[in-house]
C-alpha cells in the first residue's frame, strides 16, 4: 500500500518533454550516441529536477549542459519544449 503511494508521488512529478520542430531536425542531425548522452540527462531532469541547468542571460529560457552539448528549453507547468540541441560552440548563436 506504501509502495503504491510512493509511486503515485513519483508520477506527477515527471515532466512531459515536447521538441519544436526545430529541435526535430536538430536532434536527428546528432549521432546515437550523442542522443543517447543527451537523453540521460534530460530524463533525469524531467523526473527530479537534477542537472547541470542553468538559467539563460539576455534570453528567455534554460539550458542543459550534457558534456559538449547543451539543450535550450523552457518550462512550463508540467512541460518541458525543448527549443534547439547542439554543441557548445554552435548552440548560442
Amino acid at each position: 500500500m506504501l509502495a503504491d503511494l510512493i509511486a503515485l508521488c513519483d508520477i506527477r512529478r515527471v515532466k512531459k518533454v515536447e521538441f519544436t520542430s526545430a529541435a526535430v531536425r536538430q536532434w536527428r542531425k546528432l549521432t546515437a550516441a550523442t542522443r543517447a548522452q543527451i537523453d540521460l540527462k534530460l530524463q533525469a531532469f524531467a523526473q527530479s529536477g537534477a542537472g547541470d541547468v542553468k538559467a539563460l542571460k539576455g534570453a528567455p529560457g534554460m539550458r542543459l549542459r550534457a558534456g559538449d552539448w547543451r539543450v535550450l528549453f523552457t518550462v512550463k507547468g508540467n512541460t518541458i519544449t525543448i527549443h534547439a540541441v547542439g554543441h557548445r560552440r554552435e548552440i548560442y548563436d
